[in-house]
């Protein structure tokens, strides 16, 4: 079936399903706010803790690299995205989803040929290899130091 632009431009319009922008732009910002206010909470407290700012800042990324994961996997961070929107996608909760989403729909293809291939083409490969590069090179000069 042969169809022009105009045609199928005309069939989009009418199949799309329609948004409500200003809503949808409210329930962005108040999950991203929220995710980030989360995180200052979380920062506030790892300082209360006695970290101090670079270990405490750490230590939040750390917390929230490992919810957003966890509540990937557990099929949470999908709804949410959902009804929120850009306000998942935004902040760092949303490059942990991005990375585990792919791998655990590719889990049955194996672990190197599925999950692990699949986390490489989809998350992007700059940044799983800035992530795997900084623990290498971590662990180099850990070693260097010991001497």
């Amino acid at each position: 079936m042969k169809m022009t632009k105009k045609e199928y431009d005309a069939m989009t319009k009418v199949k799309s399903p329609k948004s409500n922008l200003v809503k949808d732009m409210i329930w962005a910002f108040l999950v991203g706010g929220l995710i980030c206010t989360i995180g200052q909470a979380l920062l506030n407290m790892y300082k209360a803790f006695g970290l101090d700012k670079v270990n405490a800042s750490s230590s939040v990324s750390i917390t929230l690299v490992f919810v957003g994961a966890l509540l990937t996997g557990l099929k949470v961070y999908d709804n949410i995205a959902k009804h929120a929107g850009a306000g998942t996608l935004v902040p760092i909760t949303g490059f942990a989803n991005s990375i585990v989403s792919p791998a655990l729909e590719f889990k049955s293809e194996g672990f190197i040929l599925g999950m692990s291939a699949k986390m490489f083409t989809i998350a992007g490969p700059v940044l799983v290899f800035g992530i795997s590069a900084s623990i290498i090179y971590g662990l180099i000069l850990w070693i260097f130091r010991l001497f």
